[in-house]
C-alpha cells in the first residue's frame, strides 16, 4: 500500500509531522502543499492525507485554496492531521466539507498539539516544553499510523461545539478574511542583511526585496515564516514582536521549506 501526503508548514511542525507519519505508514511521498498548486492534479494512491497547522481555529487559506483547486473523487482512503497549539475548534469537519464540495469524503481527521508559533500574540514556549510535545507528538503519530493502516473510518476530531462555533465558526469566519492583508503590519529593523531567506520562506511568493530590504504585496498566510526563520531577527510584526523568542521546529532547516 502507498500514501501521498500534501503538507503546509510554516516553521516546521507540520513537515516534521508529516515526515514522521510517512516514516511509520511506510512507502509514503511527501508533496509541499505550496508546490502542489503550481500543479493541476492529486496523485493516485492507496491512501491521500493532508497535514497542515490551524490557523486562527481554521484551515490556513492556501489549504482551503488547494483543496478547492482540483476534485478529490474516486480516492479509497483520504485523511487529515492538523496540528495546533491549544486545541483544534471545528477546523477537521470545515476540511471536510471542503472536500465534499470537490468530489471527496474525509474518511478521518487528527489532531496533534504541537507548540505554537503566532508572535505576533506571544513568544515561544521554553524548549524544555517544546520537547515534551515533541515526545508526546511522537506517540500520539504512532496511533495515528494504525488506525490509517487499517483504514480506519471515523469522525473528524472536533472541540466541543459551542468552542466549535465561537472559534472556527465565528472568529476564523470573520477574522481570516483579513489575513491576506495583514501583511502591512510587517516592518523591518536595521538589523536586516539582506540576505533574502524571507523571500525563499514565504509559501505565497508574497515578499520580494526592494534596495536590499523585504516588501509584502498583500498576498500573506500569517504563517509567520519570514518573522521566524529571519537569522537576524529584523522582521517585526506591529508593536510588540521585538523582544519575544522566535521558534521554527528544531529539526527543520530553512531550506527545507523552500517553494522554489
Amino acid at each position: 500500500m502507498n500514501t501521498i501526503l500534501y503538507y503546509f508548514s510554516g516553521t516546521g511542525n507540520s513537515l516534521v509531522v508529516a515526515r514522521d507519519l510517512g516514516t511509520a505508514l511506510g512507502n509514503t511521498t511527501l508533496i509541499s502543499i505550496p508546490r502542489a498548486l503550481q500543479e493541476s492534479a492529486v496523485g493516485t494512491a492507496d491512501a491521500v492525507g493532508i497535514v497542515f497547522p490551524v490557523y486562527a481555529w481554521g484551515p490556513p487559506r492556501i489549504v482551503v485554496d488547494f483543496i478547492a483547486s482540483r476534485k478529490w473523487h474516486g480516492l479509497p482512503y483520504l485523511f487529515a492531521v492538523c496540528t495546533c497549539g491549544g486545541f483544534p475548534g471545528g477546523t477537521l469537519p470545515k476540511v471536510g466539507r471542503a472536500l465534499c464540495a470537490q468530489g471527496g469524503t474525509l474518511s478521518a481527521g487528527f489532531s496533534i498539539v504541537m507548540p505554537g508559533n503566532y508572535t505576533a500574540m506571544y513568544g515561544a514556549i521554553a524548549e524544555a516544553k517544546q520537547q515534551k510535545l515533541f515526545a508526546r507528538s511522537r506517540t500520539r503519530i504512532a496511533e495515528i499510523s494504525e488506525l490509517i493502516k487499517a483504514r480506519c473510518r471515523r469522525p473528524a476530531e472536533r472541540s466541543f461545539f459551542l468552542v466549535n462555533w465561537l472559534t472556527t465558526g465565528f472568529l476564523y469566519k470573520f477574522g481570516m478574511p483579513h489575513f491576506k492583508t495583514a501583511d502591512a503590519k510587517f516592518w523591518v529593523t536595521d538589523t536586516c542583511t539582506h540576505c533574502g531567506l524571507c523571500v525563499k520562506v514565504c509559501p505565497r511568493l508574497n515578499i520580494d526585496l526592494k534596495d536590499g530590504r523585504p516588501q509584502w504585496h498583500g498576498n500573506c498566510e500569517q504563517c509567520m515564516a519570514c518573522l521566524q526563520w529571519c537569522p537576524a531577527e529584523a522582521i517585526q510584526f506591529g508593536p510588540s514582536t521585538q523582544k519575544r523568542k522566535r521558534y521554527h521546529h528544531p529539526s527543520v532547516k530553512a531550506k527545507d521549506l523552500f517553494v522554489k
